[in-house]
């Protein structure tokens, strides 16, 4: 049996003498950008907003307007097949300083080359690619 899941998350930037992009190491060890399940009654941006706060204190998203990218993927947890489908939305904060959740063992502002490098999967290195143009 197949089980659906949806969730949001945001590629987050801030800019210096040049744009760095946040990622996330997850307790399994993989880098990422801030994503989470969409909870009943809850629209994509909403659940960015709160999931961003939750995992690292940000809360002065910024939303960089026609970026909306979705990926999709199967894994599994226990005996389920779990259809995966994150949508990804593209914002930018002045914060640098992040305060991390217990899900959390690290996080880094990357340059995109270095954030390229760093991210763990494929389908994430194509958002960036993406919100990077």
């Amino acid at each position: 049996m197949t089980v659906r899941e949806r969730s949001a998350g945001v590629v987050i930037f801030r800019r210096n003498s040049d744009i760095k992009y946040l990622l996330l190491k997850y307790g399994l060890g993989h880098w990422d950008f801030v994503k989470g399940n969409i909870e009943k009654g809850e629209k994509e941006k909403e659940t960015v907003i709160r999931e961003t706060k939750e995992e690292t204190g940000i809360d002065d998203l910024v939303f960089i307007p026609g970026f909306r990218e979705r990926i999709t993927y199967f894994y599994r947890r226990g005996k389920e097949l779990v259809f995966k489908e994150v949508v990804f939305y593209l914002a930018e904060t002045r914060k640098r300083d992040v305060v991390l959740s217990y899900e959390h063992e690290d996080y880094v502002w990357l340059c995109f080359e270095d954030a390229i490098n760093r991210l763990t999967y494929k389908n994430s290195k194509e958002v960036l690619k993406k919100a990077h143009r």
